[in-house]
């Protein structure tokens, strides 16, 4: 018999010459407190969540990676696929049912690449291979995906994006969504509705993983740097937990889940990370300030 909240993940954090890459594959259930209910609400508009002062079951499955290059010419690379679903809370005076009924289930993910030093035919190549993938599934995927991208990995203290972006989505299922077309609308572009569709659309990205990120990497891991390039490297690294730690839902969600496994949920943050007091780095006319611009106005 398991516990009422149990987490089940298989982690894997590396440590080899080229840099720092970790993989989580988690299995969650258990019943979700009213403050995760409230926070999940908010996130997802999609679906309206009952109130339950006692809370609602739940069960998420999902796979994680990162990647945190050692070379500062390497970008990092993350990418997230998951399966989340609310069931119905079980009358303990009543005998409990085969199946609970689902309230709600969705699938998510997206990946995004956020360098130290911007090589604009790396960020041509990882969008393209991505947008590849989700065309096969409807053309207005990627650019919707890649908007969400751009608007959810965004530093508002900094005034500006974690990084070059990607793709980000959440609630995809069979029913309407706020930010897609409705699929019984006349004029609607195709889209994934029905769980084997979008689990179809999950493999795809997730299979377009190593094909976006691997050359990128294999060309610049072995690129000499500099000890001022290596602490610029740092210092955005810094960025990178600023938002990992302030705004990340997951993150979030994953500090709130009882029983869940803090090593596996902050797997994303860097091993070494730096922060400077108005650091003259990212100056006009440098290479640093090349990729800032780019963070600042997202093309």
């Amino acid at each position: 018999m398991r516990p009422p909240n149990s987490s089940e993940t298989l982690g894997c954090a590396l440590k080899v010459e080229r840099g720092n890459p970790g993989v989580n594959i988690s299995i969650v259930h258990g019943i979700l407190p009213p403050a995760a209910i409230k926070q999940m609400r908010a996130d997802h508009t999609s679906m309206p969540l009952p109130d339950r002062p006692e809370g609602l079951p739940f069960f998420a499955a999902g796979i994680s990676l990162v990647i945190h290059p050692r070379n500062p010419h390497a970008p990092t690379v993350h990418a997230n696929y998951r399966y989340f679903e609310i069931t119905e809370p079980v009358n303990e005076n009543q005998p409990a049912p085969e199946k609970s009924k689902v309230l709600a289930w969705w699938f998510g993910g997206g990946c995004d690449l956020t360098p130290s030093y911007l090589y604009e035919e790396d960020a041509v190549h990882f969008h393209t291979t991505i947008k590849n993938a989700c065309d096969k599934h409807g053309p207005q995927l990627y650019p919707k995906f890649k908007k969400w991208c751009d608007e959810y990995f965004y530093i508002p203290h900094r005034n500006e994006s974690r990084g070059i972006g990607g793709i980000f989505f959440d609630d995809l299922n069979e029913g309407p969504h706020v930010r897609l077309n409705s699929p019984d609308s006349p004029d609607a572009a195709p889209r994934p509705t029905s769980p084997a569709e979008i689990f179809s659309l999950m493999q795809d990205l997730g299979n377009a993983f190593i094909p976006s990120y691997l050359p990128i990497l294999k060309a610049r891991s072995s690129m000499p740097f500099t000890p001022s390039e290596r602490r610029w490297q740092l210092l955005r690294r810094g960025r990178y937990v600023e938002f990992n730690l302030v705004y990340d839902r997951g993150t979030k969600f994953g500090l709130m889940t009882p029983g869940a496994r803090i090593e596996s949920i902050l797997m994303s943050l860097p091993e070494t990370a730096r922060w400077e007091y108005m650091s003259e780095m990212g100056e006009e006319g440098t290479e640093e300030a090349k990729l800032v611009k780019v963070l600042k106005e997202p093309k």
